[in-house]
């Protein structure tokens, strides 16, 4: 019996085999090409113009924008109307001998704004909460228990 049982421990030891953790392939990563751009188009006498208006009534935007463009001279104007209701006007041009020049123009009187008092807050008194009544707490009767006798020394 025993002899059956060294023969068959040893026919398990030596079938079993020690299994490698699974391979698996590595790919190659995918290197992304950079897109080969050219140098962007010059142009050596832009021109562009545009103007843009806007008059809000109910939130009082009321301005106006129109600028051209040929070559290296810029010329354009803007108006708004400024929150006292005076308008303000700058005409301004762009040149590469004076470079920036602007002429700021203001139309209208401002509107002398009412000096209103400060209100002063009336700060109510705290409310007043009254004390919780506090209801006794009803408890159930039980049956009164008896003490259990007294029991003497245990011994064998």
């Amino acid at each position: 019996m025993h002899k059956l049982l060294i023969v068959s421990a040893l026919l398990a030891v030596a079938s079993a085999v020690v299994l490698p953790a699974p391979a698996y392939p590595a790919y190659p990563a995918v290197a992304k090409v950079a897109k080969v751009v050219g140098p962007e188009p010059y142009d050596p006498n832009p021109q562009y113009s545009y103007n843009y208006d806007v008059h809000d009534p109910t939130t009082g935007d009321i301005k106006s924008q129109q600028e051209t463009r040929n070559g290296d001279v810029t010329k354009g104007a803007y108006s708004l109307v400024e929150p006292d209701g005076t308008r303000l006007i700058v005409e301004y041009t762009v040149d590469p001998v004076s470079g920036f020049n602007a002429v700021v123009q203001r139309e209208g009187v401002a509107k002398v704004a009412k000096v209103i008092a400060p209100v002063a807050k009336v700060l109510a008194p705290a409310p007043l909460y009254h004390a919780p009544v506090l209801a006794k707490p009803v408890l159930p009767a039980y049956p009164a228990l008896h003490p259990l006798p007294a029991l003497g020394p245990y011994h064998g």
